[in-house]
């Protein structure tokens, strides 16, 4: 005790030394592990660096940088892309409130216009829709589950309304091409209350994502002529909503509608009633003026034979007509044009607002 109160200053020197040399050796072991980690890496780089060289084609030496010309590509496609994301414009959902907060309410109303507004749209065009189901509901473009309902499900009126633009823009197509008939459009599952309307129609894909954009699929058929499938081709070129993209197409002939087979109409003769002519009556015949005055006020009789009567013409058959020749001049038919059945898978392509 006595040493330590003679040597105290020696004493915390040592104490602190101590500790110096401690920090010190912790110090040294980590920047010595850093710069094993460094030196890892670094042969890392020298051994891509000659396998860059080693490989063909060459990265380039001199005045040839083929490492600078893949930087500048990448930055054109990237500018590329930048432009090319005006040619892929959304399609404004139904309904788009004006404070931004989409209630179940504003859905149900817009949702029975814009139903309404294709029916009338298809009926303009001439374009047959499905018949009504068995409650006697007209066609709802696949938002039967949605049409008879004032309450969603949680979290998916904004999805809805989507889609519900998205038809719409689908349909306009449809109808600006004339087709003969839709026969369905099926869309992707959103909402619980999906899983309770018709099965026909929704789809089994799902959306997916990639680094750019969203792909949502939908499915329509319809019945058509070769011109129409061209105008109709050519509408998801030209539409509004330019994120429409035709991804498959499968064309067939449409089955032909049943006719009921008529047999031939069959003449048959009914013979005409037996002709009986009235007895015939004896008159006398007149010799003087009086005795016809007499005869014509009953005063007295007369006799006379009646010609006889004449016999019934004989009956008439009809005979077909037969049918007139074909007429073998003209143009030789090269096309027959008939009516296809088409089904075409739709990507909506909606972009990922870039960074």
């Amino acid at each position: 005790m006595d040493w330590i109160k003679r040597n105290l200053y020696f004493l915390i020197g040592s104490l602190v030394a101590l500790v110096l040399m401690g920090l010190a050796g912790w110090y040294l072991y980590s920047k010595w592990q850093l710069n094993n980690e460094i030196l890892v890496s670094l042969d890392e780089q020298y051994a891509k660096l000659k396998r860059l060289n080693e490989n063909k084609p060459h990265p380039g030496s001199g005045k040839v940088d083929n490492i600078k010309a893949a930087k500048d590509q990448q930055q054109e496609l990237r500018d590329y892309i930048r432009k090319a994301r005006q040619y892929f414009q959304v399609c404004p959902p139904i309904p788009q409130p004006e404070s931004g907060k989409l209630t179940s309410q504003e859905f149900s109303s817009a949702l029975s216009v814009t139903i309404d507004q294709m029916q009338r749209d298809a009926a303009k065009a001439s374009v047959i829709l499905p018949p009504k189901d068995s409650k006697g509901n007209t066609y709802s473009f696949s938002f039967a589950a949605q049409k008879e309902s004032l309450a969603y499900a949680a979290g998916s009126l904004e999805p809805l309304s989507v889609q519900l633009g998205e038809v719409k823009a689908i349909c306009a197509v449809l109808f600006a091409a004339k087709v003969n008939s839709l026969d369905n459009l099926r869309r992707e599952r959103v909402s619980e209350d999906d899983t309770k309307g018709p099965q026909t129609d929704y789809l089994s894909e799902k959306s997916v994502t990639n680094e750019l954009a969203v792909l949502s699929p939908y499915e329509v058929t319809f019945r058509c002529f070769s011109p129409e499938l061209a105008a109709v081709l050519s509408g998801f070129a030209s539409s509004p909503c330019d994120g429409l993209v035709v991804k498959t197409i499968n064309v067939e002939s449409a089955p032909a509608a049943a006719v009921t087979e008529q047999s031939a109409p069959q003449m048959t003769y009914t013979a005409p009633a037996a002709y009986n002519p009235p007895p015939a009556r004896q008159i006398e015949a007149p010799r003087s003026a009086e005795a016809a005055f007499a005869a014509r006020y009953g005063l007295a009789g007369r006799t006379a034979t009646r010609p006889p009567p004449q016999a019934a013409p004989p009956p008439v058959y009809a005979q077909p007509i037969p049918a007139a020749p074909a007429n073998k001049g003209g143009l030789p038919v090269v096309l027959d044009e008939k009516k296809l059945k088409v089904t075409l898978m739709l990507n909506m392509v909606k972009l990922i607002p870039s960074k």
